[in-house]
Parts: C-alpha cells; structure tokens; sequence
C-alpha cells in the first residue's frame, strides 16, 4: 500500500518551475534582460550578491534592489491513451482506460527578491540576500485524468544569504556567502483505494465491500518543512578596463523534512482495514531527505564600445543528486513511498547584449538555451512536467535620478515538446503530451544612498 509523493523546493509563492527542473535563476531583473547571460561577471547592482558576490566589489556606496516577477505559466496535458496497467489485479491491459479530463496545471506566480549591499571600505563590502533560488508548483483539478499522479503541489523556500566581498588587487576580487534557507512543502494525489483494495484483499472481498478500481478515489496529502543550510563563493577577474570574467559557486543544501501524512479512505475499504486491524492509511507523521544540488556558474562581460556590451554564460547544475524521492512515514504499517527520479546533470548558455545611447537608458536582449535534467518520458511526473526551454529575453534600464533606477523586463520561454509515460506504483499510467510555455514579467528598483 504506497502512495507516490514528491517533497521538492519552490518558491515564495505558487508558479510553475521557471528553469530546467525546479530552479529559479529569476534572481534579478538588469540581468533577466539579457536572458541572464553576464549574471555572474555584470556586477551592475546589488543583484550581484546572488550571482556572484565577488561583484560587490564594483559597486559605491550603499545599494538596495527590490525586484517581482510575475510568471504565467502553460503547462497543458492531452491525453493519448493513458491507461490502468493493472500490477495488483492481474487483469489485461486496456489503452485508453483511465477516466477523467485533461487539465492544465500551470499556476500564475509572483517571485520576489530583496538585495542589500553596503561599501566598508573600498576593498570590503557586506551584502545580504533574501530570495528562493528553487521552484515548482502546479495544480490540477480533482478529477484530471492525473489525478493518481498529482494534483495539487505547493512547496516554498525562503533563502537568507548575508555575504562579504574583498577587493584583492585592482584585477582580482573574491567574495563568500552563507545560506540560511527554509523549505516548506504541502502535495495532494488522488489514491485509487480499488486498485489497491484487489492488490491486499482480493476481489471477492473488494467486491463484498463496493469498493471497485477507478470508482473508489480517496486522497492523499503530505505536508513538511525543514531548515537547512550552505555557502556560496564567487571571483571577478578584471583582464582589462573592457574586460571581466566571473565564476560563482553556490553549495548543495540538504534539507530532512518533517510532517505528517493524512489520508481520505473511502468507508468499504476502511471497512476492510478495520476488519483485519490495520492501522494503514492512517494520519501519520512523514518525512523526507532532499540534497538541493549545487551551481556553477562562469560568466563573461565585454565593453565593446562606450554604448555597447555583450556578455556570455555557461551554468551548470548537478540534478544527478535527485536521484529518487523517498517518504518514510511513522506509522509502521505504512510502507515507505519512492519514486524513482534519475535525472541527469544539466547546462544553461546563454548570449546577452546591452546598448546605453545616454546616460539615461539602457537597452537589453538575449537569448539563452535550458536543457532539461529529466532524461526520459518515463521519468517525468505530472508534479514537474518540464523540459528544455529556449529563453527569449528584453530588458530596459532607466535612470530616474542619481540615485534611483527602474529595470524591467520581459522574457517568453519556448519549451521543447513535452512527452511523458509515466506509471504509478499502483499501475496508473500517464500517457499524453504537454503543451507548455512560460511569460515572465519583471520590474527592480534600485537605490544607492
């Protein structure tokens, strides 16, 4: 008697993941304009501390950014034949067999972010951080054709990131932070209490006790938080007056979720458990071990003319950790729930450019390419449906005074044809295609006092 679940990390509010897997890089908005290329060697604003926070050794004075992304997400499921693979039964396969209609699962989201950095000296800076650098939520209606795979996921994460910089020499800076990071995770699914009913009791009994497959639909939620902590390091190398590399690093953070675990039963098969004294399907207490998987990111800024520069970036993220996810439940008659995830390493490039014909405005654009960790159809879950997605990206900066500025951006994310084949531990098998797309749109202030 198992029921698949998935803890993962997501961010202040609910929206769909908005890089491959379940990251955020929607961290900043001056660099969301160049579809994030340049994020890690830019150092234009205090944005810099989540990025790289060696970049805070380019920046005057005391600086604050504020920045909210507003993100629409698509992430429309059709149908083609998803099925009742009948593990428990023992009956044939019928294609097409599950009941139910297609949903949507894609959420409107709002992300903020809060930086703060603070000139010491010219050679040390401090800075703070506060943002959620994972995300994912989706949610279905209660009786989608999914609905044994996923319904209703809401997980959040608030990340506190004090950092510090120090000016080497005129060419090198090396920055370090530490993070603070709270998770917190609530997921819902449908269960097919028939289906299970004929894999424990059998049919006669099953039967006996009206309780058939695909009519006999319980629920299942989990909830669970958890605080945990990392570090994040960073350089600015500075070749030339036009020139700067950047590299940052930013830890895994493993996180160990605590909870509890509530059921629905329907009353046959309760009926059932409490005939033979099974205490299964019970509220219980849960929990769940989830390593958040590090960044590297390097990164390169060229000042081509005194109205023109262009950035470059390479980022890679080790998803290989995600390996499965395991919920261990407290009551002993509940067996412990896993479900295999596999997923690979992944990479993000990305080409920016910026063009500042005065003093006043600047202009943005990029384009970035986002490989998906998930290798196969088999792999993916209705909870995190993505794939590789091509950013395109514009962005405008404007100088309201001296010491005040407005960045907007907008970016729409062209996402790979999205299949999946997935089965649950219970022989329901999503069978269909994802029709997904994502437009994000972003305002900062920034204030240098």
């Amino acid at each position: 008697m198992k029921k698949s679940l998935l803890f993962t990390a997501i961010a202040f509010a609910s929206s769909q993941s908005f890089a491959a897997g379940f990251q955020l890089i929607e961290q900043s908005v001056s660099a969301m304009g160049g579809a994030y290329a340049g994020s890690a060697s830019m150092a234009s604003d205090a944005t810099t501390v989540f990025f790289n926070p060696a970049g805070m050794s380019r920046l005057k004075g005391n600086q604050i950014s504020a920045g909210l992304h507003v993100i629409s997400p698509k992430a429309g499921f059709s149908n083609d034949g998803s099925y009742l693979n009948p593990v428990l039964t023992g009956s044939t396969i019928v294609p097409g067999s599950l009941p139910g209609p297609d949903d949507d699962g894609g959420t409107l989201g709002v992300v903020p972010n809060f930086y703060l950095v603070s000139e010491i000296n010219p050679d040390l800076h401090l800075g703070l951080g506060v943002n959620a650098p994972f995300g994912l939520a989706t949610e279905y209606d209660s009786d989608w054709i999914g609905r044994y795979h996923a319904i209703k996921s809401e997980v959040m994460t608030v990340d506190i990131n004090p950092s510090l910089s120090y000016r080497v020499n005129d060419r090198l800076s090396v920055g370090f932070g530490v993070s603070a990071q709270y998770l917190k995770a609530k997921l819902t699914n449908a269960v097919d209490f028939g289906t299970v009913c004929l894999g424990s009791f059998g049919a006669g009994a099953c039967g006996g006790a009206g309780v058939a497959p695909l009519a006999s639909d319980g629920k299942a939620e989990v909830d669970g938080d958890s605080w945990a902590f990392g570090y994040n390091l960073g350089l600015l190398y500075q070749f030339s007056a036009q020139t700067r590399l950047g590299f940052s690093y930013r830890s895994k953070i493993s996180h160990d979720l605590d909870g509890d675990a509530e059921f629905s039963v329907p009353a046959g098969f309760q009926g059932l458990l409490n005939f033979v004294s099974s205490s299964a399907f019970t509220d219980t207490g849960a929990s769940a071990e989830v390593d958040l998987p590090e960044l590297a990111i390097i990164s390169l800024f060229h000042q081509l003319t005194p109205k023109w520069s262009i950035m470059a970036e390479a980022a890679w993220t080790r998803w290989s950790r995600f390996e499965e996810l395991r919920i261990q439940f407290d009551n002993p008659a509940q067996a412990d729930s896993v479900q295999p995830e596999n997923w690979d390493d992944s990479w993000r490039f990305s080409l920016g450019v910026n063009y500042a014909p005065n003093a006043t405005w600047t202009y943005r654009a990029g384009v970035a390419y986002d490989q998906t960790p998930i290798p196969s159809a088999e792999d993916r879950t209705a909870r995190i449906p993505g794939n590789s997605r091509t950013w395109l990206a514009l962005g405008l900066g404007y100088n309201i005074s001296q010491n005040l500025s407005l960045d907007v951006g907008y970016a729409h994310l062209f996402v790979k044809n999205t299949e999946i084949d997935h089965a649950a531990s219970t022989g329901h098998v999503l069978l269909g295609d994802y029709d997904n797309s994502v437009d994000i749109f972003s305002a900062q202030l920034n204030w240098m006092f």
